[in-house]
């Protein structure tokens, strides 16, 4: 699985569980989950109804009590922190909800207001901010009209500008373009795109709207409480490209690919690192995609060269397939990087995979 190992985080969850009610009726909503988001990140959290995502969102965004494990926001951990410190977390993050919660007496100018007001922001500039954004979200003409004179989706985009107004530094988002038309729905993530690029705002989303995935850096999945799959959108792109251009996984489909390259891991070896020892159980397979190994295999209590690998070539499929003991050994002959996938998912691919199996069986037969 890839995940994102940079220290520049501005949202870090560990070991963090959740539960609803007491006694004989508490149930746990939450499983010691673990993550991490950057500064300037959009990411989109997915998942089934009820698998956990608006609690864990919630949880972020302060609404509710950490109840057990660790949850820092901006440098802040929340366990145990005072009300007034949570409201001073809370004025630095925006929420848009699928709710609306618009005030219906006030005008879709006066709602966005509300939260600069919230805030503290004041002066001249604050008024032509706030026509400027509902004008980019299409409302230019409804700017003064209240929330019953509105449709859904106008009111989706209302409370979009309402959650962006005041420049936060985390956006949290629950299904924010699930009322809007394709152009609208656009819009508001090209807003964030640029909120994320030009002002390092970090963006978490929770959606079942596929239209907008190509925005996320990273996607999330969700099941049954638990962080599944976290996905680095980018390397996963770059993992599928090596991948398609190995005849070992030339029939597979993109979502076989891109479910392959999610439980991928990626692997940093310096010259001279041992990789793969000889006699050890075979629990992985390897696939080169920069730098150089060599092969050598212990005889007479001597190491015997075998070859050399490169760019794009791969090892330890031997003890995979005869479920045997690795048959040599395998070293970094100078600064290498490997995508290294376990045996389980390993043996998956086979399974799936015609041209992957045949190519093994070839490679077998080569190599003894």
């Amino acid at each position: 699985m890839i995940r994102n190992t940079n220290e520049d985080a501005v949202i870090r969850v560990h070991g963090l569980n959740h539960f609803f009610g007491s006694g004989d009726a508490k149930t746990q909503a939450l499983f010691d989950n673990t993550l991490k988001i950057r500064r300037g990140e959009i990411v989109i959290m997915t998942g089934p109804s009820g698998s956990g995502k608006t609690t864990l969102l919630t949880l972020i965004g302060t609404l509710r009590t950490v109840q057990d494990g660790s949850l820092n926001i901006l440098g802040e951990e929340l366990n145990g922190m005072s009300q007034y410190g949570l409201t001073q977390v809370r004025k630095k993050i925006g929420f848009i909800f699928q709710a609306h919660n618009l005030f219906g007496s006030l005008t879709a100018f006066q709602n966005v207001r509300m939260a600069t007001e919230l805030v503290g922001m004041q002066g001249s500039e604050v008024k032509p901010k706030i026509e400027q954004m509902l004008t980019r979200l299409g409302l230019d003409e409804r700017i003064y009209y209240k929330p019953k004179s509105l449709s859904g989706g106008q009111k989706q985009r209302v409370a979009i500008a309402r959650g962006l107004i005041h420049n936060p530094r985390i956006v949290l988002a629950d299904e924010p373009t699930a009322a809007l038309d394709e152009e609208s729905g656009r819009e508001a993530v090209t807003l964030f795109r640029e909120m994320a690029d030009r002002e390092g705002c970090t963006v978490l989303i929770v959606t079942h709207d596929n239209r907008i995935l190509d925005v996320a850096d990273r996607i999330i999945n969700m099941v049954a409480g638990r962080i599944k799959n976290d996905s680095d959108v980018r390397q996963t792109e770059q993992i599928c490209e090596f991948l398609r251009k190995t005849e070992f996984f030339t029939d597979l489909t993109p979502r076989t690919l891109a479910e392959l390259a999610n439980n991928i891991e990626i692997r940093e070896y310096s010259g001279g690192d041992r990789i793969v020892t000889q006699g050890d159980e075979g629990r992985e397979f390897f696939m080169i995609t920069d730098g150089r190994v060599d092969i050598t295999r212990l005889e007479a209590e001597r190491e015997q060269p075998v070859t050399q690998l490169g760019t794009g070539a791969y090892f330890g499929e031997v003890a995979l397939i005869k479920d045997q003991p690795r048959n040599a050994n395998v070293t970094a002959i100078e600064d290498t990087t490997c995508y290294v996938l376990d045996r389980e998912e390993f043996r998956n691919v086979v399974d799936s995979s015609d041209s992957f199996e045949s190519e093994l069986r070839k490679a077998l037969f080569e190599r003894n």
